[in-house]
């Protein structure tokens, strides 16, 4: 068999495994993509970000004329329609390549096609406006004894927003906080804990459905902007926020329009050949 190339990248610490796949010829299973985030069995990593020429996009994802789609799995192996830390990667690897070129590059995901502005290191991705999700009853997380009302947010990856008093009281998240009621969100959803730090500056952490908890996420941060600014009556003008990760600071803007757009830097590390054999068997 051919090598299968990969490169290893991260947006704030949330990290991932590209694999360069333009004709869409690798067998990409769950299991292997579990193998592949496996942190010491695998390469690790958040999440699989697969490059494929739109052309090969699957069956119902609207490419929009663009030239990549982002085949984005979960480090479970399931399938995200977007991850906003995960696309800076995937650009930022179109361009180290040379196969974009401009200031603007347009990619195709699950979620829809997204523009990614390039100003040197930084990375700004139009990401859409956020939506609140229709849900049979008001949501709410629990960790341990205590309980607190959430935002249900798509941006579009379902997520539930809850402020708190210290982010201590999220817990250590290695399951999944729960999330009342049960039908709410019945494909998962990610969580997200929040502190105000400031004038339009927060900090959060987040369990990410089908990964546990990161130390950045994309989506999350706009999800939580966007809740920010809606959270006891404030006014929901636009500006820019300031979110504070473990793994660093991504800022987002809310435009006159609704679309939030988020920056960030986008990192790659390393690059090589998965071993055929260890591949085959991961099948």
């Amino acid at each position: 068999m051919a090598p299968v190339e990969f490169v290893k990248g991260h947006g704030t610490e949330n990290d991932f495994v590209l694999l360069p796949d333009a004709e869409a010829e690798l067998d990409l299973t769950p299991s292997r993509v579990r193998a592949l985030c496996d942190r010491r069995g695998g390469i690790g990593g958040d999440g699989v970000l697969r490059l494929v020429h739109s052309s090969h996009a699957p069956e119902g994802v609207d490419t929009g004329g663009t030239e990549w789609f982002m085949d984005y799995r979960n480090a479970d192996g399931s399938v995200a329609e977007m991850c906003g830390n995960g696309i800076r990667v995937f650009v930022r690897y179109l361009l180290d390549r040379a196969l974009v070129d401009g200031t603007e590059v347009a990619v195709a995901t699950r979620g829809g096609v997204r523009r990614v502005r390039v100003d040197g290191d930084r990375l700004t991705v139009d990401m859409g406006p956020a939506a609140s999700p229709v849900l049979p009853a008001a949501p709410s997380v629990s960790v341990g004894e205590r309980t607190w009302p959430a935002t249900g947010v798509l941006v579009p990856n379902p997520h539930a927003v809850v402020f708190v008093a210290d982010l201590a009281q999220a817990g250590p998240l290695r399951e999944p906080p729960a999330v009342a009621p049960h039908a709410a969100f019945p494909d998962g959803v990610n969580v997200e804990f929040v502190v105000e730090r400031g004038p339009d500056h927060v900090a959060m952490r987040v369990h990410e459905r089908g990964v546990g908890e990161t130390r950045s996420c994309g989506t999350g941060a706009c999800a939580v902007a966007w809740a920010w600014r809606r959270h006891e009556g404030r006014d929901p003008d636009t500006g820019t926020l300031r979110v504070d990760v473990p793994g660093g600071t991504v800022w987002v803007t809310e435009r006159p329009d609704g679309h939030l757009e988020l920056s960030g830097a986008a990192v790659l590390v390393a690059e090589g050949e998965l071993d055929a054999r260890w591949w085959q068997h991961q099948a």
